[in-house]
């Protein structure tokens, strides 16, 4: 309207006659509401502790911490503040052609299909770190983050078994076909344990989506943001970083729950249904029989456990 009035030097009358504008609409300015100087003080600290957080997701840490605020709320102040998450270049993935994968044989309850995988990284001196993900899919809770120097496939036996004797023995384990998973003594142990190996077609990872996904947070959360200095500083970050994923991290598809949020949602209604649960410290520790790593055919001894 005032460019109205400088161009063709008109009252402010006369530019509202024209455009059929209410005069009173000039002269109204926005009263904001008493609490946003607080919200936008809330968004901007969550901001700098979840960096690649969206809108979205800043809006249900906001629930998480008390405010009943809508989406679209906080959506203009992020606007408004000049807030943004660069937007990451993704690659065209096809449909695999292996029936293990996610889109064929999904997860239908906790503790029925695992996924586990590795990813890499190094301290700020170069040296290479190597960490051992295992995920429940149905739940998306993290079972397992546990970094080292280098995981064989006798770590992840032992990180198993630990695994079993707390939580009981899934149904299934999906994987790649790398050396640490596809080893005769880890098939063989397995197999006498009725787990079900769940082998992605090589060369597809896509297959294998949940542990994908779930790397794709750890790299973008964690090791994009954080120097590790060392190993123990690793270890530290990363249970750190598993212990907010696990209790705190609002995730979109289980409804913006936690995933420890979701598995006791489903653990209530599965008692509701057959009866409270058998503790899971009741569970046999899995073993081979009569066999230890000495021996011949690469079997099974005592636990060790690699630290977190």
């Amino acid at each position: 309207m005032k460019d109205l009035q400088k161009t063709f030097a008109v009252s402010e009358r006369r530019a509202c006659r024209v455009t059929s504008q209410c005069r009173s609409s000039q002269r109204y300015k926005p009263q904001p509401a008493e609490d946003e100087p607080k919200l936008v003080a809330d968004i901007l600290n969550l901001v700098r502790v979840h960096p690649r957080y969206g809108y979205r997701m800043i809006t249900a840490k906001l629930r998480q911490h008390g405010w009943a605020v809508n989406a679209k709320r906080v959506y203009r102040l992020w606007r408004r503040e000049g807030l943004k998450v660069p937007q990451k270049k993704r690659k065209k993935r096809r449909l695999g052609s292996s029936e293990n994968s996610i889109i064929r044989r999904r997860s239908e309850g906790m503790n029925d299909v695992w996924c586990w995988d590795f990813i890499f990284d190094r301290t700020s001196n170069g040296t290479a770190l190597k960490w051992l993900s295992i995920v429940d899919e149905y739940t998306r809770e993290s079972l397992c983050l546990k970094v080292g120097r280098g995981v064989t496939s006798e770590d992840v036996l032992d990180t198993l078994a630990e695994l079993f004797a707390i939580r009981g023995v899934p149904n299934h384990i999906r994987s790649d076909n790398g050396p640490e998973f596809t080893a005769k003594v880890v098939q063989k142990w397995l197999t006498q344990l009725e787990v079900e190996t769940m082998y992605i077609a090589p060369g597809s990872p896509w297959e294998n989506g949940y542990a994908e996904s779930f790397h794709s947070r750890v790299r973008d959360e964690l090791l994009a943001l954080e120097e590790f200095e060392n190993l123990e500083s690793a270890r530290r970050l990363t249970k750190l970083w598993r212990d907010d994923y696990n209790h705190h991290r609002p995730h979109s598809s289980l409804k913006y729950m936690t995933p420890i949020e979701y598995a006791s949602q489903q653990t209530s209604a599965l008692a509701r249904q057959t009866g409270p649960p058998h503790p899971p410290s009741q569970s046999p520790q899995p073993q081979l029989k009569g066999e230890g790593r000495g021996d011949s055919e690469g079997g099974r001894g005592s636990t060790q456990t690699m630290e977190n």
